[in-house]
């Protein structure tokens, strides 16, 4: 940890942080069939995620490199890192049982990384979601034997919404275990429309996380499961810019709306939570009305060039916020969702 002088700042948790092993296995050779990223480092420092021999993403040292990220952690005064994989190694579409062997080692990989600096990390796990009797006892494993705090899931699986009956036992076990989850888009719907201007990023992505978190309300999901502790990535997407219209939707077509839940979808604001990844500081302030700083964690997208380059620093900035709303966006939101003690981290200090 830092060795602070001075006022203390507010300490920061970063819910919304992406890492990947350094290396892994050619997983065509492993699982004899193609779609899988492989890692091809080009330079010391700079890799290339790659799908079938085209291009997915460059990346750097940080996306999996501990020391780098520690470093890049001190500069931004970030003091927690949540760790989750990058979206496009769910691999949802592939073999259960290879998903299966996949999630196991990404998992594996990250519960090392917190085990070596359990001060700095927590941890979230992927499970094959195709499969979820082998999902939830992966998610078992994570919790029970690797110590992490919880899970990462995409927004849909292979198009099935998050409501679909069959996937209902893995957020059953996650509030039985009390395991948090983390939403995430991926797979974007539509993309192949919107292939210019980067626009699956920019309007898929938002749709995605409003998708789920509809699916998740109309499904009945958060009403059966009131334990169960979810958090959305972005802000929540464009769900919270359009809950007037969803509720007006289902006021006004209940037979098409309410037809597994008659619950009006806005009495759910405050029962899951969101990132702070909105880029814009009248939209935070808007989520901070609309659901309450207890429900708004810091997230940034690290290391990704889409996040927020300095973690937290725009609700830093927001100068009208007091000391109590900030710390419950920059920590003790996280904590709570995460459902861990302050003193785990940060000692005496808070």
């Amino acid at each position: 940890m830092c060795d602070y002088t001075g006022p203390r700042p507010i300490p920061k948790i970063d819910i919304h942080t992406h890492i990947l092993p350094e290396n892994w296995p050619d997983l065509r050779k492993r699982y004899g069939y193609g779609g899988f990223v492989e890692l091809e480092h080009y330079h010391p420092g700079c890799a290339r995620m790659m799908i079938d021999g085209r291009r997915f993403r460059e990346i750097q040292a940080n996306s999996w490199d501990p020391l780098t990220r520690l470093g890049e952690c001190e500069t931004a005064g970030v003091h927690v890192q949540v760790l989750s994989t990058v979206p496009v190694m769910f691999s949802y579409w592939a073999q259960p049982a290879d998903a299966l062997d996949l999630s196991r080692m990404l998992n594996d990989h990250i519960a090392e990384v917190i085990h070596t600096w359990p001060r700095r990390f927590i941890g979230l796990g992927t499970v094959p979601m195709q499969a979820p009797d082998m999902a939830i006892r992966e998610m078992e494993r994570c919790v029970r034997e690797l110590g992490l705090s919880g899970i990462e899931i995409g927004t849909h699986i292979n198009g099935n919404n998050l409501s679909e009956p069959h996937l209902f036992p893995v957020f059953e076990a996650a509030a039985e275990l009390g395991a948090a989850v983390f939403i995430h888009p991926w797979d974007i719907m539509g993309q192949e429309t919107m292939e210019k201007y980067w626009l699956p990023w920019l309007v898929g992505m938002p749709a995605e996380t409003s998708r789920a978190i509809c699916s998740m309300i109309f499904g009945g999901v958060f009403e059966r499961l009131p334990k169960l502790r979810v958090a959305f990535a972005h802000g929540g997407g464009s769900f919270p810019a359009t809950i007037g219209r969803i509720d007006s939707g289902f006021k006004t077509r209940p037979d098409l709306c309410a037809v597994d839940n008659d619950v009006l979808p806005s009495a759910y604001l405050g029962r899951f939570y969101l990132d702070s990844l909105v880029h814009d500081s009248r939209i935070l302030d808007y989520l901070i009305h609309l659901i309450g700083p207890d429900h708004i964690a810091l997230g940034s997208d690290y290391p990704f060039p889409l996040g927020e380059a300095v973690p937290g620093r725009m609700i830093e900035s927001m100068d009208h916020l007091d000391d109590d709303v900030k710390s419950r966006l920059l920590y003790r939101s996280a904590l709570a969702w995460l459902n861990l003690e302050a003193d785990r981290y940060f000692g005496e200090t808070v």
